[in-house]
């Protein structure tokens, strides 16, 4: 026993000699992400400085492993850790100071960010190197790996996390539930990435050695992905030949259901790669001579999808990276069927060209280019509806409600993107105040919406299973007692009876009924539909959350005179779909009652 734990002891001593900056960023990203697990949805400011750090430190846990494995080919590692350490400091401060500024822009530069940084730990250590079954070896290993890490952890997880609940249950603890998303922050992140580097042991050599091809392996590939990616094929060549016959344009999924093809399909071609070498599995070179060339019409399939979506809306940064993929498994196919003497090396390596291409080249990275063509796209729209007048969008004009929404979401798009200046331009005076006070508020739903509302002649298009949500929000957060008796909370969805001053008092509050809210005294009947449906309809054609000064009504009934105060009102539906209910509801609203 004693020497099986100086054995696991002496495991981890070496881990932390050989893996230091990559248990450092574990660590900092673990803790920085538990600061935040308060148990509420709206960060702080601190809090937020912690998620920011702790995304970054993720994001330093590839990095740094990746330059460690390099580091152990050519040396120089305090070089590469410092230029890791000051590429992560740049990135941090790429990212917003507030919550609110942390929009959709900022996922996509994350997301393929992350993506990079795990692409790199693929092959950043074969620069130069002719071996190209260590490269295969390397990267089988790391695969197996992560999924024994992913095990590891998930059987880890549970299991903690189900005896620190069964301390709380059984011994009457109280612990705050924040306690289990942090344990869950420290296990997911440090604790997987310890159980990973127990894996690798010393790196490189370790990782790179040659081993037997697993049983498992060569199992699920001959006989569960490859079968299943002829299945996909034939699917979407019957699609293309339906294409064909009606003579229609693809619809816009299809491009992310070639992707996987495509992507699945390379999969599985790296899984099976040193299979090649063996004369008697011929079913893997038939499988992969035949793959590139399956991949060339569905390639001309995917250009036509995303070229349809394009034409017709414009580039955004989704639109551009599906794209960008065309373009790399063009080059790909391109260069496995023309180049005899290939390497598997270049499928990671050009995908991070492209997607480094993607993020920082000058004028034609994803954002440059999203920015601009949403820009042309904007000052088309409003040119061909002749919304333009004396340079100014005039919003009394008649226009369809797929104008206004394509106008609206514009607007918030490049709002979101720092191209105020550029729709400034297109408001007048008053307009241009009210935008200022949403984007100094990083309130970009709201500008939205403010746009959206504006026109004032909306026309309906009917359009099938359209979505529209108003809300009438009061901006009234305190409401004066003085003058009245009694203040009453009206019941949610039920029927309420009680007796006030020997009078019988019900509150009926259905909602989902003919009578959405109905008060009766002695059988003395205020009905409140048309007052909740007048409300609304003042506001008819509009869509989004509209703020109005109050939402009250007031009426003599019997002996008492009454006061009913709403927080808000929403109206809910979707063009000619039936719904279960009108679609109106509201939070419960506040009685006030005086004897006269």
């Amino acid at each position: 026993m004693r020497k099986k734990f100086k054995e696991i002891f002496g495991k981890t001593d070496d881990m932390f000699r050989e893996y230091p900056m990559v248990l450092l960023m574990a660590f900092l990203a673990a803790i920085s992400l538990m600061a935040t697990a308060r148990g509420n949805y709206d960060l702080n400011y601190n809090d937020f400085v912690f998620f920011k750090f702790g995304l970054v430190s993720c994001l330093g846990i590839s990095l740094m492993f990746g330059l460690k494995m390099l580091s152990q080919r050519i040396g120089k590692e305090i070089y590469l850790e410092i230029g890791g350490i000051i590429f992560l400091i740049g990135f941090y401060l790429l990212l917003p100071d507030r919550e609110k500024d942390f929009t959709e822009f900022y996922a996509y530069l994350l997301l393929p960010t992350f993506i990079l940084s795990h692409l790199l730990v693929s092959f950043i250590a074969f620069f130069g190197e002719k071996k190209e079954l260590n490269f295969w070896q390397y990267n089988k290993n790391l695969f197996i790996n992560i999924f024994l890490t992913a095990v590891f952890t998930g059987v880890l997880i549970g299991g903690v996390e189900l005896a620190i609940l069964a301390i709380d249950k059984l011994f009457d603890f109280n612990f705050n539930n924040h306690y289990y998303l942090q344990t869950f922050y420290f296990l997911a992140i440090f604790g997987s990435c310890f159980i990973f580097l127990l894996f690798n042991e010393k790196g490189l050599k370790d990782l790179e050695k040659d081993g037997n091809y697993p049983l498992i392996l060569k199992f699920f590939t001959q006989y569960i992905l490859i079968p299943l990616l002829f299945i996909y094929v034939i699917i979407l060549y019957f699609y293309s030949a339906k294409i064909l016959i009606n003579w229609e344009l693809p619809r816009g999924w299809v491009s992310y259901l070639v992707l996987a093809y495509s992507i699945v399909g390379i999969l599985g071609l790296l899984l099976v790669y040193p299979l090649k070498q063996e004369a008697a599995k011929s079913w893997v070179k038939i499988f992969s001579k035949m793959f590139y060339f399956t991949m060339i019409p569905l390639i001309v399939l995917l250009f036509i999808a995303i070229f349809t979506r394009i034409l017709q809306y414009g580039y955004t940064e989704p639109r551009y990276f599906v794209l960008l993929l065309a373009l790399w498994l063009t080059v790909v196919v391109l260069y496995f069927v023309f180049t005899r003497r290939s390497t598997i090396k270049f499928i990671p390596m050009s995908l991070f060209a492209f997607g480094l291409f993607a993020l920082i080249f000058p004028y034609l990275n994803t954002f440059s280019v999203a920015k601009r063509s949403q820009k042309t796209e904007l000052q088309k729209i409003l040119i061909e509806n002749r919304l333009l007048e004396n340079g100014k969008i005039n919003f009394d004009r008649k226009v369809s409600d797929t104008v206004a929404d394509e106008i609206s979401d514009k607007f918030k798009f490049l709002a979101e993107r720092k191209s105020e200046d550029f729709v400034f331009k297109y408001l007048k005076a008053d307009d241009q105040k009210v935008f200022a006070k949403n984007i100094e508020n990083a309130d970009f739903y709201k500008i939205e919406n403010d746009i959206r509302n504006r026109f004032s002649n909306i026309e309906n298009t009917n359009r099938k299973g359209r979505e529209f949500r108003l809300e009438l929000v009061s901006l009234e957060k305190f409401q004066s007692i003085e003058n009245f008796d009694y203040l009453i909370n009206v019941p949610y969805s039920e029927e309420n009876k009680f007796i006030l001053y020997g009078d019988k008092f019900q509150i009926d509050n259905q909602q989902n009924k003919e009578k959405l809210l109905t008060i009766i005294i002695n059988d003395k009947e205020w009905n409140l539909t048309p007052f909740i449906l007048q409300t609304l309809k003042k506001h008819e054609g509009q869509n989004g959350n509209i703020e109005v000064n109050e939402i009250t009504t007031e009426k003599d009934l019997d002996n008492y005179h009454l006061k009913l105060v709403f927080a808000n009102l929403v109206n809910e539906k979707i063009d000619n779909v039936k719904m279960l209910s009108n679609g109106i509801y509201y939070n419960p609203p506040i009685l006030l009652v005086k004897k006269k």
